[in-house]
């Protein structure tokens, strides 16, 4: 008998549990309704519309250069050897320094020279004793000879043994000459003004003319060459973009900028020397040669470089930052334009070469085009978009600044929450 009223309070119980499920699955309907109708999926703007970052196109005229590799190389170099056979006694210089042109570097034994010199000028002096002799005999006989008094054949010995005279004194003069250059060069001068290397050898070592060991080296860097190469089909686009006026020519004074191993820009801007007549067949390049000033020495022969030569200047060209071009399946570079509808557009792009971290492109974009640079995996040809202008950074290629779309405050991929307490429809 006491069942029943145990049995009517459960089912009481689940009644009221029902009505609660009920009202919570209501309030999660609702709040599922608003959100949907609150909401846009990530990266969209109003209405569904995807936004998107944009650069503006203009027309500019682009300094074209060329980023070449390549090495230092001495302006001057002078391999120092002896010029005379000797001992050497002394070394007149310090290792590694700077010497001046004509500086004394080495002194060899200068002894024996120097008595050859000597006997030289006795000789020489000897046969300048015998001209007044000659001479005055040469002299009495030709007035004896107008008078008849001597005969032909003795004027004609006298003026001989004149001449003789004269050529002996002639040939001493020539030895004392030779002498005189042997002893000089027994002190071994640089031929060169620059800095010098280590000796080879070292004073008391044996040494003969124009040995093919080397005593020391000299090089000047002050300036220095840079010698780099540039390939023929690099030349053939440059030349022809000249002559189909394309590209404005530079100039003869071609400005070159130097970037260091390390990355940096060296200070100092050079100038084009020289470029080579001829194409090496085997690597298909020809020669170039740069000329920097060096003064502080820091550039050292044998240094890898690369020179940015200016070629010169595209005008009316269109630089399309590199984030925003890509490639389809032929190859062909493509970018992805929103039109002034806010439809996508897809462009093919001609492209000449990088400058920075934009492309330089001949054909497939005009002025005031809006190209794509963030957010290309939410659009496609066709479809809507919502362009927000951005700003590139030019040294990192990176975005590093954007404006308020009218869809959205938002940067493009965000989505912008309802203010709290705003309930949808």
């Amino acid at each position: 008998m006491h069942i029943q009223p145990s049995r009517s309070l459960s089912l009481a119980r689940l009644s009221r549990l029902s009505a609660w499920a009920g009202v919570l699955c209501a309030v999660l309907l609702l709040t599922a309704c608003s959100q949907d109708k609150s909401q846009v999926p990530p990266g969209m703007g109003g209405a569904g519309r995807p936004e998107v970052g944009v650069v503006t196109l203009h027309p500019q005229s682009v300094a074209i250069t060329a980023e070449l590799p390549g090495r230092t190389a001495a302006s001057l170099v002078a391999e120092v050897r002896p010029q005379v056979d000797g001992i050497v006694r002394q070394r007149l210089f310090q290792e590694g320094a700077e010497v001046a042109a004509g500086q004394p570097l080495y002194l060899i034994d200068p002894a024996s020279y120097q008595a050859a010199y000597d006997s030289a000028v006795a000789t020489q002096q000897k046969a300048e004793a015998a001209i007044p002799t000659a001479q005055a005999k040469f002299d009495r006989y030709s007035g004896l000879l107008k008078q008849n008094v001597v005969s032909k054949q003795d004027y004609d010995d006298a003026a001989a043994t004149l001449a003789q005279a004269q050529a002996d004194v002639a040939a001493a003069k020539a030895s004392v000459e030779t002498a005189k250059i042997s002893l000089d060069r027994t002190s071994i001068t640089a031929p060169i003004a620059g800095r010098i290397d280590k000796s080879s050898l070292t004073p008391g070592a044996l040494v003969t003319a124009n040995q093919e060991t080397l005593l020391t080296t000299i090089r000047s860097l002050d300036p220095i060459n840079v010698d780099v190469t540039q390939s023929s089909t690099n030349l053939l686009n440059l030349r022809q973009a000249i002559n189909e006026g394309r590209l404005k020519f530079s100039g003869p004074n071609v400005s070159v900028k130097l970037k260091l191993d390390n990355g940096t820009i060296y200070a100092q801007n050079g100038k084009l020397e020289f470029a080579g007549a001829n194409v090496d067949q085997s690597t298909g390049t020809f020669a170039l040669r740069a000329q920097f000033p060096n003064p502080d020495r820091l550039l050292l022969p044998g240094m890898y470089v690369r020179a940015i030569v200016e070629e010169g200047v595209a005008q009316n060209s269109f630089l399309v930052p590199q984030r925003g071009v890509t490639r389809d399946p032929k190859g062909q570079a493509t970018a992805m334009v929103v039109n002034a509808e806010g439809k996508v557009e897809q462009r093919t792009l001609s492209v000449r070469n990088s400058v920075g971290n934009n492309w330089l492109v001949d054909s497939g974009v005009k002025d005031g085009d809006r190209v794509i640079v963030e957010g290309l995996q939410l659009v496609r040809a066709g479809g809507d978009a919502t362009a927000v202008e951005v700003t590139i950074d030019e040294t990192t290629g990176e975005i590093k600044d954007r404006e308020q779309s009218s869809a959205s405050a938002a940067p493009p991929g965000t989505v912008k929450q309802p203010a709290s307490g705003a309930t949808g429809n």
